[in-house]
């Protein structure tokens, strides 16, 4: 062999994904989506969120759509290597029942069929996921931090700006579409929203978008706080620029710590 001859030899790393297998979420992976802080990337979060143990990475592939293609092998490689997810082992009764359906057959489906939607659409999915959104506004010398709590449940309202209020916030609420709108007109720029999904005259994943749109308020720190636990909608308000997702009842004390991680104050 040349002296040389090693320097010519280059080695790729290859994932042992296999479009088969089956992955779950692990307990340290269930504490990162429910600790109300998380260092994880967002393409690692929107997958921990779609793993459930019985659909395979093909499936989960499909599912995403145009967003399902060879980076998930990636993503799911470094999930495995943080221990994350675990890979579920064959079950050759499970593997049996498989099958493929041709593109036809898939677009001919109807969408209440899908066994990956109806897996997304599966109810009692509780997370608690924040991540930090960067530097805070510049507040005058002895301005207080100020946030919008926007749900329509008037008691959690008032518990919820109790405690921001002793966190040190001025806290404003709303409960329709009218009064979010007059509580956004008013100064100062809220520091925080939290914001509920089922409003009687509003979607909060609209409000959300809307926020994300306006010139004004798109850098607005906005936490999801809501009933709708269902992986398709913690993936929705993830993907509509939501820094945090909480889902109900509410663990004040996880809240809190999604506010202070999503706002970078002191834990």
């Amino acid at each position: 062999m040349q002296s040389g001859a090693c320097q010519t030899v280059t080695r790729e790393r290859t994932s042992t994904v296999h479009p088969n297998n089956i992955y779950a979420v692990t307990p340290k992976g269930q504490q990162e989506l429910r600790s109300a802080a998380t260092s994880i990337s967002q393409p690692e979060i929107e997958l921990l969120v779609r793993l459930d143990g019985v659909l395979t990475v093909a499936q989960i592939r499909q599912s995403m759509g145009d967003a399902g293609d060879a980076a998930i092998e990636g993503t799911l490689d470094l999930l495995f290597a943080k221990g994350l997810v675990e890979l579920v082992p064959p079950d050759p009764f499970g593997a049996s029942l498989q099958f493929h359906l041709s593109p036809s057959a898939l677009t001919a489906a109807d969408a209440e069929a899908d066994s990956c939607a109806a897996t997304l659409k599966k109810s009692n999915y509780y997370v608690r996921i924040a991540r930090k959104r960067g530097a805070p506004r510049t507040r005058a010398a002895g301005e207080r931090l100020s946030a919008i709590i926007v749900d329509d449940e008037e008691h959690l309202a008032k518990f919820l700006k109790s405690y921001l209020t002793f966190e040190g916030f001025d806290v404003r609420t709303a409960g329709s579409r009218a009064e979010i709108v007059a509580e956004f007109r008013k100064q100062p720029i809220p520091d925080l929203v939290l914001l509920d999904v089922m409003l009687p005259d509003a979607d909060g994943f609209d409000i959300l978008l809307r926020i994300r749109s306006h010139p004004v308020l798109k850098d607005v720190p906005v936490i999801m706080l809501t009933a709708k636990a269902t992986r398709e909608s913690v993936l929705k308000g993830l993907a509509g620029g939501a820094d945090g997702y909480v889902t109900k009842p509410v663990e004040t004390e996880s809240l809190i710590q999604a506010v202070r991680t999503v706002l970078g104050t002191p834990q």
